[in-house]
């Protein structure tokens, strides 16, 4: 059985990395915006969806009637050389899962354009009263989604002599029109010889020890335990970790769901996605001893919901 399931991993991890060489090719088409179209579809970067180290992002509503993501980049050493290869860089990426690089534009700031988010962050639908609240099965598609992409964007990171950054939360998770959750907070590291770089065994079939998979994991693990109480944390995941493991709450399950969800939803599958989401925060204090991998598969497993 053992020798079974290395096989396994090793079939799909030559898989995947031959999609990723397959779509890592020129990038046919991205478009170049104007400036002044840029301030008219983000009215004058007012419409900020979140702030963070990377940058602002924005939501935009084009002449078309196309609502995109336009976020722009603030590292203060992006001229216009780090710029191109940024975009040439970020539009190799393809995953359902990721949003998709559309434009970019050079004016006053470095921006960039991605796909669309006709149903804006998954914060907003978590906190928003007047948001249509997210049903149970949404919330777990939305859960192994996001595992397939970090899968994915880790194995895509191991292949390339650049690491992709990615930051994972509720403000920074975008939902299409049919409530696909796409990560939209993706950066090109700039300095990967210095950078732990993820490796295929360490990533893809093995333990994951090294300091940038054991982020990503904990990110992971602070993401389900959002969709599961509907609370956004507001402190890298310190507050609703605090919150979770409270000794009373910690007994009662009931009172760690998110009220909008009311009966509607599975006990089995709430505890084991409690459970993983408790083995991830755990990385945030040592080492992990599994894979985004381990977890996504684990997820696809146990929980009878489709993609």
């Amino acid at each position: 059985m053992d020798d079974r399931l290395r096989l396994s991993r090793r079939i799909r991890f030559r898989l995947l990395a031959w999609l990723r060489r397959s779509r890592s090719g020129r990038i046919e088409f991205i478009r170049r915006f104007g400036y002044k179209e840029i301030i008219k579809a983000t009215q004058g970067f007012r419409k900020v969806i979140y702030t963070n180290y990377h940058g602002s992002a924005y939501r935009a509503k084009f002449k078309g009637g196309e609502v995109a993501l336009v976020k722009e980049l603030t590292a203060l050493d992006l001229g216009r050389e780090r710029f191109d290869e940024e975009v040439q860089l970020l539009g190799r990426l393809r995953h359902r899962h990721l949003l998709t690089l559309r434009g970019f534009c050079i004016g006053r700031k470095r921006l960039l354009v991605f796909d669309n988010i006709e149903n804006g962050s998954l914060k907003e639908h978590l906190n928003d009263p007047l948001k249509t609240p997210l049903n149970w099965k949404t919330r777990i598609q939305i859960a192994i989604g996001i595992a397939a992409a970090l899968e994915y964007l880790l194995i895509f990171s191991s292949n390339d002599a650049h690491i992709y950054d990615v930051s994972v939360n509720s403000c920074n998770i975008m939902l299409d029109e049919n409530f696909t959750p796409k990560i939209s907070d993706i950066r090109v590291n700039r300095h990967p010889k210095n950078h732990p770089k993820a490796t295929h065994d360490s990533c893809s079939e093995g333990s994951c020890a090294d300091e940038e998979c054991g982020n990503v994991i904990f990110q992971l693990g602070v993401l389900m335990l959002e969709l599961i109480t509907g609370q956004s944390s507001d402190r890298q995941g310190k507050d609703l970790i605090e919150w979770v493991q409270d000794s009373c709450i910690a007994n009662s399950i009931d009172k760690m769901i998110d009220p909008d969800l009311g009966n509607n939803y599975s006990s089995r599958e709430l505890q084991k996605v409690l459970a993983v989401a408790r083995l991830c925060i755990k990385t945030r204090y040592e080492p992990p001893s599994f894979s985004i991998t381990h977890v996504y598969r684990y997820l696809q497993k146990k929980i009878d919901v489709a993609t």
